[in-house]
């Protein structure tokens, strides 16, 4: 195999996390607690709310630190979530009971 060769050309120098699945899945998690977060009035809440790569590739959403109101609302909206019936994600697919039931 020659170094000049075109699969020998990517390396560390010209890496970008664009090139990552990991990056795609942490940005899509972060968009959609993004929305979440927006549609509950927390969205000045979570300042340092952000997608990232850790340095093995795997996609992260970094949460940042909150004042302790804020823990104790989000804390609030996932009890009420659970009391109202919101049952954990589907193992096939990303929907709740509650969006299957709608979209049927």
């Amino acid at each position: 195999m020659r170094r000049d060769d075109a699969t020998d050309r990517h390396d560390a120098a010209t890496w970008s996390p664009l090139d990552s699945d990991g990056w795609y899945a942490a940005r899509n998690a972060t968009s959609a607690l993004r929305d979440a977060l927006i549609r509950a009035g927390l969205e000045k809440d979570f300042p340092y709310l952000r997608a990232e790569l850790n340095a093995f590739g795997h996609g992260l959403v970094e949460l940042g630190r909150v004042s302790p109101a804020t823990a104790e609302r989000l804390a609030e909206l996932l009890r009420l979530a659970l009391a109202s019936g919101v049952q954990r994600l589907g193992e096939s697919g990303d929907e709740t009971t509650e969006s299957r039931e709608a979209r049927d």
